[in-house]
């Protein structure tokens, strides 16, 4: 099997290329300045040289915020960018992996949410592009996983978990919001389930984040727990910190399709941060 990973400079990116040499497969790992996943005619040629069985497509604009206000640019990246992408595997009959998120839904209620719920009502420009690139995977392939994650922490670059660990070293008080529930996502264990993905036909929609549920409260917690770090900590609401883009409260996801399907479910993600926090330097 012979694999095509954007973004392979971000944290999810890079995981995936380590899991497909760590398991004998052809990885072939493409950036902006590799490849514009903007410009139709980049896109057309790099993945028609390399020929890959499977693109993942890991690449995106993630700035949440910055995203309120650089709407064309977010959305050429997220939604223009994945159909161009979409478009070569179509042509290539190439697999496709795209990276999405629990910001396709409105974030409201206490339930999980299911990956085949028709409901979504994204809460800010950014989920809006995740979820119009979905549709353009949808509406141009067949052979395709959708795979929407949340809180993604891991080893090659910055993430929440990197930010407090360094707010507790150099100020040893932290405050965190309370009201937000969701799970965190290590790359590393998502990497070996989008490459067991690749090796398989059971295409759709999925959530795959590790077990479990917490408050950004609650895994700041553990964070400083597992580090042994010494931090005064304390609960606050979102209000207590105003940011340009709505955020969801409830970005619970429902993982049993994964199981239906046969593939295994990510580990807790204590145990996630615990393997993480051996990787790093803090």
């Amino acid at each position: 099997m012979k694999a095509l990973v954007t973004g392979v400079k971000g944290q999810l990116g890079y995981d995936v290329m380590k899991v497909l040499e760590a398991r004998g497969y052809e990885g072939v790992g493409v950036d902006v300045e590799d490849m514009d996943i903007t410009d139709e005619a980049a896109v057309r040629r790099v993945i028609g040289e390399v020929k890959p069985d499977v693109i993942v497509h890991c690449a995106a604009y993630t700035a949440v915020d910055a995203a309120e206000d650089n709407v064309e640019l977010c959305r050429k990246i997220n939604v223009d960018g994945t159909l161009n992408i979409a478009k070569q595997a179509k042509e290539l009959d190439a697999k496709m992996i795209y990276i999405s998120t629990d910001y396709v839904f409105n974030g409201q209620g206490e339930e999980p949410w299911e990956p085949d719920d028709p409901n979504k009502e994204p809460l800010n420009v950014y989920g809006q592009s995740k979820y119009d690139g979905e549709l353009a995977v949808i509406n141009t392939l067949d052979k395709y996983y959708i795979v929407r994650i949340s809180w993604v922490f891991g080893e090659n670059g910055k993430n929440f978990v990197k930010t407090m660990l360094r707010v507790g070293k150099e100020k040893g008080v932290a405050k965190v919001v309370d009201d937000q529930i969701g799970s965190p996502t290590y790359t590393a264990d998502l990497a070996e389930l989008l490459v067991d993905m690749a090796e398989r036909e059971e295409y759709g929609t999925y959530h795959a984040t590790n077990e479990g549920l917490c408050s950004w409260y609650e895994f700041t917690k553990e964070i400083y727990k597992q580090a042994g770090l010494d931090v005064d900590l304390s609960p606050c609401s979102s209000d207590e910190f105003p940011a340009k883009a709505n955020r969801p409260s409830n970005s619970r996801m429902s993982k049993d399709k994964l199981e239906k399907h046969g593939f295994k479910r990510l580990p807790s993600w204590q145990d996630a941060l615990s393997r993480f926090l051996k990787c790093i330097e803090y």
